[in-house]
């Protein structure tokens, strides 16, 4: 049994519980009947269609049996059928004619026959009620023209995980009331306008994990009310200008998985698109220009690419964004101003990048983010303010960077020791210099280990000076011996949020003289 339709398989099982079986009227040989509606054939020696069922019964379902053929008079007794469904069995072929009795039939699924590799013409041509039509996981190589001419009222029709490589021009002409195709799962090369010739109710397409490489102008041009359109999992290289511009309902895109080198909202109509959601995850992409026109996207997904850099106005006017993934990429810095305006965000994956620095104002505009991940990056540190601005509880990933431990980390160093429960993993923010604090959480390092030494050969010569601490007060004194052109005094101070103050002193004359640089003691 494939295992994709093994949930289905264990759904019927529980909607039918061994105790409620009826007794009080036949039911057929090697089957169980449920209600006085219901019929469940799930018998693998069962050869064929059972001839006794009642003409109560308005669900058939045979999964799992040893039927190999449908023949002519197969539901001559069943006309009164709504619902028929043959599930993982291993048909080879059935009669044209085998459902030519079934006229109020409305859901038929003819699915899991490793197998059936074709249907013919006029299986069903008496259809006119059905809705509901699957094929799905079966070995059609393709399907015939006209196949599909009789089901006037369908509304969903999925031929899934099949091997068909090419479909017909005009195949589906006739489904004007065809709310959703699946098609995924298959071998198809090319779709063409035609190809969905048609199709003016259909909402939802699916032709994802095929072998296209090329899209058409056209394709899209009949099926204006789509409103998701799944092309994952194809070789799709590049999309042709306004090539979804004929479809103004759109909400859902996913491109998840092609071989798009650049991806811009030129693809859509130059007025502002209706979509929500963008999948182009795992595509080539080295540049995304400007997405200002979707300014109804929620949801933006761009992790697995080859992006290096992101031109600062990219979400320009997208002020709808609430969930950012540009995890895995090459990314080595972001502009400060990439965010801005994004007050609605509320997820934000950064991780697996090679960003080295990041600005202290590049989060202030995201009050209300729940999820920042930073995490096996290439950061040393993060500047001064720039977890202040979240309001909310969220989860931040900050392990996986080369930290350096020292006096420049104290903001992080605090900001994890207060926010424990919303720092995912603090045990793994692992220092990677200097080299006595090498390997070490950075939770477990007290601030007064956070260190800041100059290299020696940067070292001031502080052997003519002296310190002395008197009660609040250190005293440095340090000695002179020429001044014979004015003379530069600058002290530094580290405050414990780890900002820096600096005073400086200038002599105006040529003549050394004492100065005092004062400083509050902080406790």
């Amino acid at each position: 049994m494939d295992r994709r339709l093994r949930p289905t398989v264990f759904m019927l099982l529980l909607l039918c519980p061994k105790g409620a079986i009826l007794s009080h009227f036949n039911c057929p040989s090697r089957c169980q009947c449920f209600t006085p509606a219901q019929v469940l054939c799930a018998d693998e020696h069962m050869t064929s269609v059972p001839k006794n069922i009642s003409r109560e019964a308005k669900e058939v379902i045979i999964m799992t049996s040893a039927v190999q053929y449908l023949f002519p008079t197969a539901f001559d007794e069943s006309p009164q059928l709504h619902k028929l469904i043959f599930l993982n069995n291993p048909l080879q072929s059935i009669h044209s004619r085998a459902f030519q009795n079934l006229s109020a039939l409305q859901e038929l699924e003819i699915s899991g026959n490793p197998w059936l590799e074709h249907l013919f013409l006029g299986t069903f041509s008496k259809q006119e009620n059905l809705t509901k039509l699957q094929l799905n996981y079966n070995r059609f190589h393709t399907v015939l023209p006209g196949m599909f001419n009789a089901l006037r009222n369908l509304e969903t029709l999925q031929i899934k995980a099949n091997i068909i490589s090419d479909l017909p021009a005009l195949l589906f002409r006739n489904l004007r009331n065809l709310r959703a195709l699946d098609l995924s799962l298959n071998k198809i090369q090319k779709v063409e306008g035609e190809t969905f010739s048609g199709l003016i109710a259909l909402e939802v397409l699916k032709i994802n994990n095929n072998h296209i490489s090329n899209i058409s102008s056209d394709t899209f041009h009949h099926v204006a009310h789509l409103t998701e359109l799944h092309l994952e999992g194809n070789t799709i290289a590049e999309l042709a200008d306004e090539i979804f511009s004929a479809l103004p309902k759109l909400k859902v895109l996913n491109l998840r998985g092609n071989r798009l080198v650049t991806f811009s909202d030129d693809v859509f109509a130059r007025e502002a698109s209706n979509l929500t959601h963008l999948d182009l995850r795992g595509n080539r992409l080295t540049q995304v220009s400007s997405l200002s026109t979707l300014t109804s996207l929620t949801d933006l997904f761009l992790s697995s690419n080859q992006l290096s850099g992101l031109p600062e106005d990219i979400f320009r006017n997208v002020t709808s964004l609430e969930n950012v993934d540009l995890s895995e990429n090459n990314l080595a810095s972001l502009p400060e101003k990439i965010f801005a305006e994004l007050k609605r965000v509320k997820m934000i994956h950064l991780h697996k990048n090679r960003l080295s620095r990041l600005e202290s104002r590049l989060f202030q505009d995201q009050e209300f983010i729940q999820q920042l991940y930073l995490s096996d990056n290439q950061l040393k540190n993060l500047p001064l303010g720039l977890l202040d601005h979240f309001a909310l509880p969220h989860m931040l990933r900050l392990h996986g960077n080369p930290w350096r431990c020292d006096c420049h980390m104290w903001y992080l160093h605090d900001f994890v020791l207060n926010n424990n429960q919303g720092v995912e993993a603090p045990d793994r923010m692992l220092c990677e210099s200097p080299d006595f604090l090498r390997r070490r959480p950075l939770a477990s390092i007290g601030r007064d280990e956070l260190l800041c030494r100059l290299p020696e050969e940067e070292m001031t010569d502080l052997s003519g000076c002296t310190l002395r601490k008197s009660s609040d007060s250190l005293v440095i004194k340090c000695k002179v011996e020429k001044c014979s052109s004015p003379l530069t005094v600058k002290v530094e101070f580290l405050e414990r949020n780890g900002s820096i103050q600096e005073h400086v002193w200038k002599s105006v004359h040529s003549q050394c003289s004492n100065v005092t640089i004062s400083k509050a003691a902080v406790p």
